[in-house]
């Protein structure tokens, strides 16, 4: 089964299946010692500069700045969901430390 994966809106939303699943503005915390020198940098996520999957886990790779330190920069890949049985699921970014890869 074929999933379709898009950046809509200049970076803003990445659509699953023609559906806008996940977008920018939203605080994300990962461990990533190259983004900035906090050890967890907290990040508002401006854009999406890439979209990708790995298996079931749908990627992105992602630009904005961290709110303890002010640095601007781009991430390495980061999960944002899982494809199951065709359908899209989120990852709790609230709830989920994520790991750049």
């Amino acid at each position: 089964m074929s999933v379709a994966l898009r950046t809509l809106d200049d970076g803003a939303w990445i659509s699953v299946n023609d559906t806008r699943e996940v977008s920018v503005s939203e605080l994300w915390r990962f461990t990533d010692p190259t983004f900035c020198a906090c050890r967890l940098p907290d990040v508002v996520v401006e854009g999406f500069l890439e979209t990708g999957v790995d298996g079931r886990t749908v990627e992105v790779r992602a630009y904005g700045q961290c709110i303890a330190c002010g640095t601007k920069n781009t991430t390495g890949w980061l999960p944002v969901g899982r494809i199951l049985d065709g359908e899209f699921r989120d990852l709790d970014r609230e709830r989920t430390l994520l790991s750049s890869v």
